[in-house]
């Protein structure tokens, strides 16, 4: 398969993951900037792949990057970012979201787990993207981050030159 049939078009995606459900896969749902991809990054994908038998990315958009992260963000544009991730073995699909938050992307592909990174704890994410998937019948599933690696500390070393 080509790496860019993994990236969805929002408006295909609902589709995507209904042939997803027709063949009994079980999908993982994460999100985020993805901004430059490192080793946590990768860690954590693997890992949230490791939890079903499909990923699907949701990827904030540059402008929602650009909102959350600052006027400096993304280093990377969106197609860029969605390139690098279909790369990757442990992601099945790559769907790029305009919000500030993922709910609407959950509230299409209802996920059977959505994974969030060990920054978060069940009592600190997005409690509407909590509802949303558990109302579905979805699990939440916290997976831990690897200690020192993350964007910021990237964009701070290559700031020191």
């Amino acid at each position: 398969m080509d790496l860019r049939d993994k990236i969805i078009p929002f408006d295909r995606v609902a589709t995507w993951r209904e042939a997803m459900r027709t063949q009994g896969k079980r999908l993982v749902v994460t999100n985020g900037c993805f901004d430059i991809l490192h080793a946590g990054h990768v860690t954590y994908l693997a890992a949230a792949r490791a939890l079903g038998d499909a990923l699907l990315v949701g990827l904030n958009s540059d402008a929602s990057v650009r909102a959350l992260k600052g006027a400096g963000r993304p280093v990377n544009p969106e197609q860029d970012r969605a390139t690098v991730l279909a790369a990757l073995a442990a992601v099945d699909g790559v769907c790029l979201f305009e919000e500030m938050d993922a709910l609407r992307l959950l509230a299409e592909v209802k996920p059977d787990i959505y994974a969030k990174g060990g920054d978060y704890t069940i009592d600190t994410i997005n409690q509407p993207e909590r509802q949303m998937v558990e109302g579905a019948g979805g699990k939440v599933v916290i997976l831990p981050g690897v200690p020192g690696r993350s964007t910021t500390n990237v964009l701070a070393k290559i700031a020191k030159g």
